[in-house]
């Protein structure tokens, strides 16, 4: 028998218009009030007629200091519709700059749609931007980022792991003295490589070196330039660097060889991103790669879910994980 929206009215007490607002995420139901309802439909074997036709993918701009340089998003971008196309689901696009005049008005457009599915590139977002979604009725999970209510769900980037991999490759390539390449501008992903790098000198009883940690700009240009700083104080070098990302590996490399600075005969380098200009630069970039099409592919199933098995509250972090390429960049010196 099919379980009607009255049913649930009686049983949870709410009114049908409630239950309904409820079910259909629309605003004016508070947080507890929907979760009740949702709880006694799931009990109750309620299953809502699928309305959901589209993905909604939205891409959130806080400065463009990461993804207008990067190349890995049109990649992620690939996964999300070739996934949703094979679903039998169309894919439509919104492009929300937290700079721009009218992102207010964009940002609406985004959260007054609760008959879409959407999958939001946080990638730039840090603690603070989310707040701007906390009160979506529909569906929304984010992709390459992650927020610490744990009020979404998320397909993230194995960052930490990955990071403390590559610092254990440098050790196993007999490095001790090793320096890292922070960005500038510090997203979840590379706090979280960070705390990978931080973890593995720890675990080997290595000491923290201040002078080996050195902050550069996220692009390429702003890296190289403020790397060239750095050198022009003639600093102690560490026999390796771990870099947030492959763009401020590669400005951190241009610095180094104009200095007369080798690569990897008097310093190793190791990036993270696997971007196409790592693999043809030099003698290649030792680098981590991201599965990135396969990441959106992931962020679209696990949208549809939401359709599968409505009503449940539970929030998942899935973390993807990453593939070791060693290139010519690293050097080994046992």
């Amino acid at each position: 028998m099919k379980i009607s929206i009255k049913q649930i009215s009686q049983i949870t007490g709410f009114s049908p218009a409630t239950v309904s607002n409820a079910l259909n995420h629309k605003r004016g139901v508070n947080g507890e009030t929907a979760e009740k309802i949702f709880q006694a439909a799931e009990r109750l074997g309620y299953r809502a007629d699928r309305t959901i036709s589209k993905l909604r993918f939205v891409t959130y701009r806080k400065n463009g200091q990461i993804i207008d340089d990067s190349q890995i998003f049109p990649a992620m971008i690939e996964g999300v519709e070739r996934q949703a196309k094979a679903m039998g689901y169309e894919t439509t696009f919104s492009h929300l700059n937290y700079c721009a005049s009218d992102f207010e008005d964009r940002l609406r457009e985004v959260t007054d749609d609760t008959s879409s599915l959407v999958i939001l590139l946080g990638t730039e977002m840090l603690d603070e931007d989310y707040k701007f979604f906390m009160d979506y009725r529909g569906y929304l999970i984010i992709l390459d980022g992650w927020c610490e209510d744990m009020a979404f769900d998320a397909v993230l980037i194995n960052n930490t792991d990955a990071a403390a991999n590559a610092i254990e490759y440098l050790i196993k390539k007999g490095h001790k003295e090793i320096g890292y390449l922070r960005g500038g501008y510090r997203i979840k992903s590379f706090q979280y490589r960070e705390y990978g790098y931080y973890r593995t000198l720890a675990a080997h009883n290595y000491p923290k070196n201040p002078e080996y940690i050195v902050t550069l700009g996220t692009r390429i240009e702003t890296a190289y330039v403020d790397m060239k700083y750095y050198l022009e104080g003639e600093p102690e070098l560490p026999t390796a660097f771990f870099a947030d990302n492959d763009i401020i590996a590669l400005g951190a490399i241009r610095a180094l060889e104009e200095k007369g600075i080798r690569i990897p005969e008097q310093v190793s380098i190791v990036g993270f991103d696997d971007i196409h200009f790592g693999a043809v630069s030099g003698r290649g970039l030792t680098t981590i790669h991201v599965f990135k099409q396969e990441m959106g592919e992931v962020a679209v199933r696990r949208a549809m879910d939401h359709i599968k098995y409505p009503g449940r509250m539970v929030k998942t972090k899935i973390q993807v994980g990453t593939e070791f390429l060693e290139r010519g960049s690293v050097r080994d010196i046992k």
